[in-house]
């Protein structure tokens, strides 16, 4: 919305200059032509001007201080405290008592009574019993059969072949060659060779110190004023000065020369040469042949054969037989018996006795505890910014001089700027009054606010 308002005010601006500046020409290109019309009070434009004002605000600012808080704390201690207490312990005693009880008892007697009893006796006989089967007799006849196979068989034949090669045979001839080498030999020169001495000579400077403050005299005033007076010290020093000496000096150097000498040297080259070898051909040839095989054949054949065999039968039958035994009888009689016996059996008795045993009791205690806390703190901030507001203001830009031609001239009403009407400020925006300026601690920082530049965009 700000933007949109920037715009429009931008463009009136621009219309109303475009405006003043042809009525400063009166609507022609030049004053020649100036017709009535045009010398009217016209020239009188509307303007806007940017006005800012600093205001202040109040804003208030949370701080949080520490505080030291002591209150108290109920710690619960445990306290043993000693108590006599009377206990019963159970004694466990013996005590014999007598009891006189019946048993009955046994007593056997021993009798024997026959008994008669049956069994089944077994008896074996044995029979003799034909039986007939019928067996596969193997009769086995041997003959010979012919096998015929035809078989590879190897042929050797030797024979020579002749192989032919060239090898390169070595031939040795002598030349003479000439050689040349490098030979250093030494050749003695002189040279001139500057050589650097000196000797050490004595000057003369002077060492500039702090200036010293002194009072001089001053002949325009009668008051003597405070100059500075140069410290120059003279010094002596020692400088070392260099002179060149030419001197002759004879060197041996070694220059290189070349010596030609012709030498015997044997040469060997390579001259082909055929050579023609027999090389034994040992060729090997398959040639068929029939071979036959006899191979013994043997064959088997079976004939039935019916085989009689006695075979022994053995068969079993039972035959009953009563038999007498004497068996022993033995009879028990029950006889009464009257015994008697100690019984033990156990009396508890209760003995009393002190024990002095500690008991747990909870006491409660308060201990002062301090600690820290941050307490919330509205603090009062002034702040400063800036208001900037558009002022329209009227703006007469004067008659042109070719428009005295005319004779008609503006009204004096209409050159004079309108009067404009100020806005009212902002109660809220107006500058605190001095007594009531915050401490320096709460005192807003000015400088911390940044002014806008004069064609940057009013902020609120």
């Amino acid at each position: 919305m700000r933007a949109i308002v920037l715009g429009l005010v931008a463009i009136a601006t621009l219309a109303a200059a475009s405006t003043a500046q042809a009525g400063g020409y009166c609507g022609s290109c030049n004053y020649g032509s100036c017709p009535t019309s045009a010398c009217q009070p016209s020239a009188c434009y509307t303007s806007c001007k940017v006005e800012r004002q600093t205001c202040y605000r109040t804003v208030y600012e949370t701080v949080y201080e520490p505080e030291q808080v002591t209150c108290n704390k109920t710690v619960y201690e445990t306290v043993w405290d000693e108590q006599q207490v009377t206990c019963n312990k159970t004694v466990v005693e013996t005590a014999y008592r007598e009891q006189t009880y019946t048993v009955c008892r046994q007593v056997a007697e021993t009798s024997a009574r026959e008994e008669r009893y049956t069994v089944m006796k077994q008896i074996n006989e044995t029979c003799e019993q034909e039986r007939s089967y019928t067996v596969c007799k193997p009769v086995w006849e041997e003959s010979v059969r012919e096998c015929r196979r035809t078989v590879q068989k190897q042929v050797f034949e030797d024979s020579f072949r002749e192989c032919r090669r060239t090898v390169m045979r070595p031939v040795t001839e002598t030349i003479n060659r000439e050689v040349c080498h490098t030979v250093m030999r030494p050749v003695t020169r002189c040279a001139t060779v500057p050589q650097v001495c000196g000797q050490w000579v004595c000057k003369q400077d002077c060492y500039y110190g702090l200036p010293t403050p002194k009072w001089q005299c001053n002949p325009c005033s009668p008051t003597p004023t405070l100059g500075w007076q140069p410290n120059v010290t003279p010094i002596t020093y020692r400088v070392w000065q260099t002179q060149v000496v030419q001197r002759q000096v004879n060197y041996t150097t070694y220059e290189p020369q070349v010596v030609r000498q012709i030498c015997p040297q044997q040469v060997c080259r390579y001259v082909p040469e055929v050579v023609v070898d027999r090389i034994p051909v040992r060729t090997c040839r398959m040639v068929n042949e029939e071979v036959i095989d006899r191979i013994p054949v043997r064959t088997v054949k079976y004939v039935n054969e019916t085989v009689t065999q006695k075979v022994p039968v053995q068969t079993c039958r039972w035959v009953k037989e009563e038999h007498v035994r004497s068996v022993p009888c033995t009879t028990y009689k029950n006889v009464e018996e009257t015994k008697t016996c100690q019984i033990p059996y156990q009396v508890c008795k209760q003995i009393p006795y002190v024990v002095t045993q500690r008991v747990a009791r909870c006491v409660t205690k308060q201990v002062p505890t301090t600690y820290t806390r941050m307490v919330a703190r509205c603090v009062p901030k002034q702040v400063a910014y800036e208001v900037c507001s558009m002022v329209p203001v009227t703006v007469c830009n004067p008659t042109p001089a070719g428009c005295n031609s005319c004779g008609v001239a503006a009204p004096a009403s209409e050159a004079q700027e309108h009067k404009v009407l100020k806005p009212e400020a902002d109660p809220a925006s107006q500058p605190p009054p001095k007594e009531e300026a915050p401490t320096p601690k709460e005192e807003a920082p000015k400088n911390d606010v940044p002014k806008p530049a004069e064609g940057a965009a009013p902020t609120a």
